[in-house]
């Protein structure tokens, strides 16, 4: 059973060789604020996506703006040439719940209030648009 876990993360690891990809992991904002701003950009051009997050007013659209241009930058060392304009477009991203760190906050008469500090994990993959005409 070993044997076949080994065989599926080096299949997993083949295909990620062909995708183009980045990750921001242990953020320090909520997934549900990360997740409007991930839906904001998804599908579009990554010109167009990265002017919408720089005018955006949401502080995770800086984070997502940063990760974007790392996906870009990653894009172009694999393919060995710069992106043309309208070429490539933000084909999936997703945003996971990361750990959440719990505090306590004083409350009346003696109680606590659990306060939950939560993290998330970003995944952007980008892609050009004659690879999306053939999914």
């Amino acid at each position: 059973m070993g044997a076949r876990k080994k065989i599926s993360a080096e299949k997993r690891k083949e295909a990620f060789k062909t995708m183009y990809f980045a990750k921001l992991q242990n953020v320090p904002t909520s997934p549900r604020k990360m997740r409007l701003v991930a839906d904001m950009i998804r599908g579009m051009e990554v010109n167009r996506a990265l002017g919408v997050l720089k005018f955006s007013s949401k502080e995770a659209s800086a984070r997502v703006e940063k990760l974007l241009r790392s996906a870009i930058a990653n894009w172009e060392q694999k393919n060995e040439r710069k992106a043309e304009d309208g070429e490539l477009f933000v084909t999936k991203i997703y945003v996971d719940g990361g750990a959440t760190l719990k505090r306590m906050r004083p409350a009346p008469q003696g109680r606590g209030y659990r306060i939950r500090k939560r993290s998330n994990h970003v995944t952007l993959f980008v892609d050009s648009k004659n690879t999306n005409d053939k999914n």
